[in-house]
């Protein structure tokens, strides 16, 4: 069974509902709402607040390739 974490747990990480944290990422990138489309990708990032993040259920993740934002990348 995978572990889940609180975002303030999370330096690198996604969140099942379409949200990512980066804290190593520029500031535009450190937390971002992805929509996810059909074949469990991610799509379209924006930016938002870490206010408007979900507080649990959080998969951590050594890293994200921000160099290719504009493929879509698999929900892992």
């Amino acid at each position: 069974m995978d572990s889940t974490f609180c975002s303030n747990e999370i330096d690198v990480g996604f969140h099942p509902d379409g949200y990512r944290i980066d804290r190593t990422a520029s500031p535009m990138n450190r937390y971002t709402k992805w929509q996810i489309i059909i074949g469990k990708r991610w799509s379209n990032p924006k930016p938002v607040c870490f206010d408007s993040l979900p507080q649990n259920g959080w998969i951590k993740v050594d890293k994200f390739d921000w160099d290719h934002l504009n493929t879509n990348q698999e929900l892992l």
